[in-house]
């Protein structure tokens, strides 16, 4: 795709670059209990998710590869996730030193999320971000834990509750939104065939 303006461009290339880095050491790290890679959606779960948060019409589609505004709003679905996900996953290892290690990587996810907050922020996409926020958090439970960039008033670049904790969310809440589903499901969204490994099902309780 081509990038508009060139931060963007290097903001990308750098995430991208960590992201291929951190599969190649968790991999490395899991040895024998590492899974093959899951069947994944982009482009129709992208629109999926898209018209679920009310950013696309239900007969528009959303490329996260049309422009770079995009790319940032695809971003921002999955990076808050990342954050939350390893926050909630910490206090289920043992192991010193796994737990060094994923504390490492959620450290890079919360910077990854914070550009592209920042980003979404400088481009005026309050609004937007504040549709997939509702979004996720209609999908993944009862509790809030989501939260916008904020408005033209105010920031809120960095997603905290009240003791200015970052959320945290269990593996099924995980599920829930990366499975576009507020239901107990072993498969959906951008995993049509699910997720490889023992924890494959979302959260039956997320919206009950």
């Amino acid at each position: 795709m081509q990038f508009k303006t060139p931060i963007v461009r290097k903001i990308a290339t750098e995430i991208a670059r960590d992201e291929i880095d951190h599969v190649k050491f968790l991999r490395g790290a899991l040895g024998g209990a590492k899974v093959s890679r899951p069947k994944i959606n982009i482009r129709q779960s992208f629109t999926a998710a898209a018209r679920a948060a009310g950013l696309i019409g239900p007969n528009e589609t959303f490329d996260p590869y049309a422009n770079e505004n995009n790319f940032l709003l695809a971003a921002f679905i999955f990076e808050d996730v990342g954050v939350t996900a390893y926050k909630g996953a910490a206090p289920l290892i043992n192991n010193k030193t796994y737990l060094g290690a994923a504390a490492g990587i959620l450290a890079v996810e919360a910077y990854h999320a914070g550009i592209i907050r920042t980003k979404l922020y400088d481009k005026g996409l309050q609004s937007q971000a504040r549709k997939i926020s509702d979004a996720r958090d209609s999908l993944d439970g009862k509790q809030s834990s989501d939260g916008g960039i904020g408005t033209k008033k105010m920031t809120n670049l960095v997603p905290t509750n009240n003791d200015a904790i970052v959320y945290s969310r269990t593996p099924g809440e995980v599920l829930n939104v990366v499975y576009l589903t507020p239901k107990s499901r072993t498969q959906g969204g951008f995993y049509p065939d699910g997720v490889n490994g023992s924890l494959r099902r979302s959260d039956a309780n997320a919206n009950g």
